[in-house]
């Protein structure tokens, strides 16, 4: 079972409600001028309602009784037109929230995205992707509904509610005290629910992003688990999964759906109470006819909108949990960011210098221990190893894809951490054993190495690794689409696109890791051959297991254990008969 995928390893946010949803509010803030127009619709909306009872007693007491027709017809007609522009302003206002909280939503994962962007390694290294990607598509989703009814149900039921409390108790004090005497009732079982739900639903998006983990690292490793045969163990991981997440939703449900019964509960009572207050004052000088009718209508509107203001504390219980795990990733900051001073880095030569470099992946495990070495503009250096030995940390911190704890990375005698991470990219080339191609074509692919590179340039490119040939062969050539991640290609195909993709951007400073492991050797043979020219002048590392490929490099650095432990050409490092030489033989005899 992948444990980084299936266990639960987010902690429970610790930050105040009140916090979480002012923050998520200020969002709506940025469309004030929509908000507005919402709000006085909703003001329409609001005085309709709470006038239509006041129709009906009017109704009932001023012209039915005494039998005055021609007044009811005018009252209906008046009340025939409040409640059609009443109709009309409930779709306007439906529409307006709809549209405004689909930008808001547009907004927050945007900036989400962009922040995750930003962030280094190490995030991406304690989380599996499927819960990143929960948090910007799932928890995001389920914001809608609470932007959409904080407007167009929390301010307009709140103050409908504030509204015929008033209007009762100017009508008649005791009618009202009795309709609402259950209203303290209904405080203490909300105030209870609520402690224990918002921790069950935080429990069911945890659940959630596990799940959507597993099944996203499943997927894109069906091939691994095909291959040992593991669909059974993965089928039943899943099983269990699906049921911990069916489990946790159950229990958050069972606890929400109690609102409801609260409610129902309260108002049933409330009713109760008022009927039998009212049946014995009715007929006298207290009350009329039309004004008890009249009550009952205020009644339902003093419990709907509490109905309705209690399913949005349930639906803000709900999917306050999404907020607070979309702002914990908005909150972590990028450990590789910009000086606050930062320049631009010149176009470079390519010098790179290690000054006393240490650094570790985590507290106790030291990956590289104060290693220093300069390597000249144009040189192509080899670096050889045990796994484990620090050689693709070493290309990492030239990249600042991680940061030194002590020591200085410089290029040109320049330290990367004083210039832009972008203008330093730019300038390198990096092409890693992990070949990652897009969905798009062929051309599209090899031009992300550069944004702007011309279809010549492309063509350059790929002829020089030798993946021209390959490409015309294909239907449409460099028009041809790819599947997610070069489904249809071969592996050497892929690195070769990969490969093309990294020589277009003509970088000054060139990195391939493992890049030639998938290829066969007549290829790789072809490889060297075509990019001999584009390596001339230009600063390369090379990392290679297979030893035969970096025969030629002008030095080699062999680390083992965090240290450069030798350096030289092969010939220098054969005679040697160190660790260099055993590697060598070792080899030899596979």
């Amino acid at each position: 079972m992948p444990i980084n995928a299936t266990t639960d390893d987010e902690q429970l946010s610790t930050t105040k409600k009140s916090v979480t949803i002012i923050r998520l509010l200020r969002y709506l803030l940025t469309y004030k001028k929509r908000i507005i127009i919402v709000m006085f619709i909703m003001a329409y909306i609001v005085t309709a309602a709470l006038i239509n009872p006041l129709i009906m007693e009017a109704a009932i007491d001023n012209y039915i009784r005494p039998g005055n027709f021609q007044g009811l017809v005018h009252l209906v007609i008046f009340a025939v037109s409040v409640n059609v522009v009443l109709v009309i302003c409930i779709r306007v206002r439906l529409y307006l929230m709809a549209d405004m909280c689909n930008d808001v939503l547009v907004t927050i994962r945007q900036e989400l995205y962009t922040h995750i962007q930003t962030l280094d390694f190490h995030f991406f290294d304690k989380r599996p992707t499927g819960k990143v990607l929960a948090r910007i598509i799932g928890d995001i989703n389920s914001l809608r509904e609470v932007l959409a009814n904080f407007v167009t149900t929390l301010i307009p039921d709140f103050l409908t509610v504030v509204a015929v409390v008033v209007i009762m108790f100017v009508k008649n004090p005791p009618l009202a005290a009795a309709a609402l005497s259950s209203f303290p009732l209904l405080v203490i079982g909300m105030f209870l629910i609520q402690h224990f739900s918002h921790k069950l639903w935080q429990i069911f998006r945890r659940k959630s992003s596990n799940l959507n983990a597993f099944v996203h690292e499943n997927l894109s490793g069906i091939r691994v688990v095909q291959g040992f045969a593991a669909e059974d163990e993965a089928t039943a991981d899943f099983a269990q999964l699906t049921e911990e997440h069916r489990v946790s939703f159950n229990r958050a449900v069972r606890v929400n759906n109690l609102f409801w019964s609260v409610v129902d509960i309260c108002w049933f009572v409330s009713l109760a109470v008022m009927y039998y207050v009212g049946i014995m004052i009715i007929g006298t000088d207290k009350i009329t006819l039309g004004t008890f009718i009249a009550f009952g209508a205020y009644v339902s509107m003093f419990w709907q909108p509490l109905l309705n203001l209690s399913n949005f504390y349930n639906q803000l219980l709900t999917n306050i949990a999404g907020a607070e795990r979309v702002f914990e990733i908005l909150d972590t900051p990028a450990e590789i960011t910009d000086a606050s001073q930062v320049s631009e880095l010149p176009p470079i030569v390519g010098k790179v210098t290690f000054s006393d470099v240490s650094f570790s992946y985590d507290e106790g495990t030291v990956v590289l221990d104060n290693v220093s070495f300069t390597v000249e503009a144009g040189e192509t250096i080899a670096l050889v190893g045990p796994t484990g030995a620090g050689k693709t940390t070493i290309v990492n911190l030239i990249s600042r894809f991680y940061d030194v704890q002590q020591g200085t990375v410089a290029i040109d005698d320049i330290d990367v951490k004083t210039v832009s991470i972008e203008s330093l990219r730019q300038q390198m080339g990096i092409m890693t054993q992990d070949t990652f191609l897009f969905s798009g074509t062929i051309r599209d692919n090899i031009r992300y190495g550069k944004l702007d590179a011309t279809d010549e340039e492309i063509i350059e490119a790929a002829k020089a690794v030798r993946a021209h040939d390959f490409i015309m062969e294909m239907e449409k050539g460099y028009d041809y689409e790819l599947s997610g991640r070069g489904g249809g290609l071969s592996i050497g195909q892929k690195q070769l696109l990969a490969f093309a993709r990294t020589m277009v951007s003509k970088p000054r400073i060139l990195i391939l890791d493992e890049a030639t492991s998938s290829i066969d050797t007549h290829t790789e043979l072809l490889i060297q051959k075509g990019i001999a020219s584009l390596l001339h002048g230009r600063t390369s590392f090379v990392i290679a297991h297979r030893l035969s490929t970096i025969r030629s490099a002008d030095r080699i650095f062999v680390i083992d254990e965090g240290h450069i432990v030798e350096e030289g050409n092969h010939d220098e490092l054969m005679a040697m008969g160190g660790l260099y030489h055993g590697l060598q033989k070792a080899q030899m005899v596979e």
